[in-house]
């Protein structure tokens, strides 16, 4: 009996390896979504008073430190302050836009791993319910698809953004990023309309 297709090859990773890599892909895409809108705050303040190049360094420490993605072709080119002003608003779009499915994941946190602790009750209304287990169980695998919606969301946001960082090193980006960019905030706001009309 062969067992040759139990075993992974160089060419074909093993599961548990594909798993763990887009475990640490979605946590560290997190993480750089989380950190957009303060490093583009601090840009656009810093850019003016002659701190465009500590500017352009966070964004690249971030790219390769954070996401883990390769440093660019020109490392060393310094982009003038129009240029990382620029990139600031348009890194505090993609941030605004970040907020949501940030939110979603702590939403799923609080209303789904931490239902029981932050509702009181009574469950008669909720899902699940009437009992806490059962509306504490119908929160959180309801929440699942969510949250995993969400993380996939930010796994996309963190690719479009380090694509607009390596256009500071000079790189050329392709024609489909900024309208990507633009449709982004322009589904969020639709999205956050339509959220706040719900609650």
């Amino acid at each position: 009996m062969p067992t040759d297709l139990a075993q992974p090859t160089a060419h074909q990773p093993s599961t548990r390896s594909r798993s763990h890599r887009l475990v640490r892909r979605t946590g560290r895409s997190l993480a750089y979504c989380a950190t957009l809108i303060p490093v583009a705050v601090l840009a656009l303040v810093t850019t003016p008073l002659g701190g465009a190049g500590a500017a352009v360094a966070r964004w690249r420490a971030l790219r390769t430190g954070l996401l883990g993605m390769p440093p660019t072709a020109v490392p060393d080119r310094r982009p003038g302050a129009v240029a990382v002003l620029g990139h600031a608003v348009l890194s505090l779009l993609v941030g605004l836009v970040a907020l949501l499915p940030l939110g979603v994941e702590l939403l799923m946190v609080l209303r789904g791993v931490l239902y029981g602790v932050v509702e009181s009750g009574p469950y008669d209304n909720a899902w699940g319910g009437p009992t806490l287990a059962g509306a504490w169980l119908a929160h959180f695998l309801i929440g699942l698809p969510i949250a995993a919606a969400g993380l996939a969301a930010l796994i996309g946001i963190a690719a479009v953004h380090q694509r607009l960082t390596r256009r500071l090193d000079g790189e050329r980006g392709p024609l489909w990023l900024f309208p990507t960019v633009l449709l982004m905030a322009l589904a969020a706001t639709l999205l956050f309309i339509a959220w706040t009309h719900q609650i």
